[in-house]
């Protein structure tokens, strides 16, 4: 009889769950309204996705207004998504739903710390952003009469953009949160150029100077004046007025200190840029002294190489020794540089079958990087379109092609390219398994993690023949490693910029203008270099987790294929996603 009313009760249970959810939509298009609200409010994001319905508006969202809008999207889907629970949901809806649930709760945190009052600075501002999209040559389109009058529209929200940025910089400089003055040092020579570019030759006319076939001459006509008119009126004053305002007023009020610790609350936004950039709840010092102990531990591989090669002298020497090998900077021509990628790819491909069963379609090319951001540009990947049509781009900076050294270009292929950034990106864009959501979303931890582990693949592939180049995926992984110190020390124990150059060079093989480079990046994007090798860790982990309990049974492209197949997701739900197929695994055994 108990046993009778207690079934009894469950069914009553499930029936209101069920009458509950017809009250909503399908957990399928709820995720679907996330997507399309979501688009709507950062319409910039549909532009790199492919999505040409928002491409001639650009929200200003350094805006209060802009910002309400932020809380309350991300407030109502938090508070509806509990709506759906997860008995009526499949295991992979189940994952949406937390990831969703991630978003949302990771933006309320973040919104809280006034990181919008240093909207510009020498690496992330958006204002490099605009300035890519500018050159014709990015994700923006410039194959249609329509296409150009979009941007026309689009760079009034630009300027309105640019025009808050000095606002809150303006109340930044009130109330102590503002950039380091090494920082400004960088910025204002960029802005520089964007106000005294003549307007024929400026990187915003370049769309002009690369018009398609097939425009009218009355087009031709009205398109080049209008740009014409856009630069000279509008673009190059804004310009000038913030070289002036930053070269000026600001410069004076910037700070000496490097770390955000030395802001109010400064504390406190680094750990949520910890748990933001890492997907983890580390802190600061067990982040430090994994550092350190990875060092250590690389650097102990790296003493074999030195041996290997016959150089006689300590590890610092040989460092110097790397940097300055001229058979290593054989290059007279930027185009050399890119063949040699070129080269890499077509040496490899025979072997990345052995290594994965899911591979993408999207088509792949490599760029020098433009010339108005190469100066204080690293190596990057900018993705292809959701629809295929533009490519997936590994963009490499080469200021100056004589002195550019190719010791770590193998390994520098494998995280950027392939199987690093292009594969684990594109493959998740073109998964129709995933909700339109998730295609294009990025978790750094994961992301920046899979691309550095991906560069330890290398002898599998084939490559690494070359002592070199196998010291080039060391370098590349103890600067990973030297990431984890120096942000940490920077942000966390109060090291001053100098400090943190000097012990990259002490550690590792990248000139010292890269080093200052990369240490300035970390002053201004606090947390996001952490990610790269928290997450290269968790992923090796869980393989060498995989291989011990699977033994023989163990199917690296089967393995791949798991950590692959949905796409970024914060590091706890990989490894519970892969635990979950490993016992899976061991039961059909």
């Amino acid at each position: 009889m108990k046993k009778s009313l207690l079934f009894c009760f469950s069914i009553f249970l499930l029936a209101c769950q069920e009458k509950n959810s017809t009250d909503l939509v399908s957990f399928d298009d709820f995720l679907e309204n996330y997507y399309q609200e979501n688009i709507k409010l950062y319409r910039i994001n549909g532009t790199f996705q492919g999505d040409s319905r928002y491409n001639d508006t650009l929200p200003n969202f350094l805006s209060s207004s802009f910002e309400a809008k932020e809380k309350a999207f991300f407030q109502s889907y938090l508070n509806e998504v509990a709506n759906y629970p997860d008995t009526l949901l499949s295991e992979e809806q189940q994952l949406s739903k937390k990831v969703l649930k991630w978003e949302c709760e990771m933006y309320l945190q973040g919104i809280k710390f006034p990181k919008d009052l240093m909207p510009i600075d020498q690496m992330w501002g958006f204002q490099l952003t605009m300035g890519q999209l500018a050159s014709g040559m990015g994700a923006q389109p410039f194959k249609t009469p329509q296409d150009y009058d979009n941007w026309l529209i689009r760079i009034e929200g630009y300027l309105s953009w640019l025009q808050s940025a000095k606002e809150n910089m303006k109340e930044g400089m009130a109330v102590g949160w503002v950039l380091p003055t090494s920082l400004v040092h960088k910025v204002i020579p960029q802005l520089e150029v964007m106000s005294t570019t003549q307007w024929d030759e400026h990187l915003f006319y370049s769309p002009i100077r690369n018009l398609p076939e097939g425009f009218s001459e009355e087009e031709r006509s009205r398109l080049s004046a209008a740009y014409a008119a856009m630069v000279q009126n509008k673009i190059i004053p804004a310009y000038a007025d913030l070289v002036e305002f930053m070269s000026g007023e600001y410069f004076a009020a910037s700070r000496e200190s490097s770390g955000f610790n030395a802001l109010p609350e400064g504390d406190a936004y680094y750990q949520y840029a910890i748990r933001l950039y890492t997907t983890t709840d580390m802190t600061a010092e067990e982040i430090h002294t994994l550092g350190l102990n990875e060092v250590a531990r690389i650097q102990s591989e790296m003493e074999k190489i030195k041996d290997q090669v016959g150089f006689k002298g300590d590890l610092k020497a040989f460092f110097d020794h790397v940097r300055t090998l001229k058979e290593l900077m054989p290059y007279t021509d930027a185009q050399q540089v890119i063949d040699r990628f070129y080269s890499i790819q077509e040496r490899m491909l025979p072997q990345v079958n052995r290594l994965f069963e899911l591979q993408p379609k999207t088509a792949f090319e490599v760029r020098r990087t433009e010339a108005f951001r190469e100066a204080s540009a690293s190596a990057e990947y900018n993705q292809g379109s959701l629809d295929g049509t533009r490519p997936g781009i590994f963009y490499v900076p080469i200021p100056n092609v004589t002195e550019y050294n190719n010791f770590s270009d193998e390994d520098l292929f494998l995280h950027e390219a392939i199987p690093g950034h292009h594969f684990q990106i594109s493959l998740q864009q073109e998964n129709e398994n995933l909700p339109s959501f998730r295609k294009d979303l990025w978790y750094s931890a994961y992301g920046e993690g899979w691309a550095l582990y991906t560069e330890s693949l290398g002898k599998e592939l084939g490559l690494y023949e070359d002592p070199y180049q196998y010291f080039g995926m060391l370098g590349a992984e103890i600067h990973r490693a030297i990431r984890l110190v120096v942000d940490t020390g920077l942000h966390a124990k109060g090291w001053t910029r100098e400090q943190a150059i000097q012990y990259s060079l002490d550690n590792e093989a990248e000139s010292e203008a890269s080093i200052i480079s990369e240490v300035e990046r970390y002053m201004a994007n606090p947390g996001q270099a952490l990610s790269y090798k928290v997450g290269q860790l968790k992923i090796r982990e869980l393989r060498t987790l995989a291989e011990t309990a699977l033994g023989s049974d163990f199917d690296i492209k089967h393995f791949h294929r798991i950590v692959l197949e949905s796409g970024c997701i914060p590091l706890s739900y990989l490894e519970d996603k892969i635990k979950n197929w490993i016992s899976t695994e061991t039961t059909s055994l």
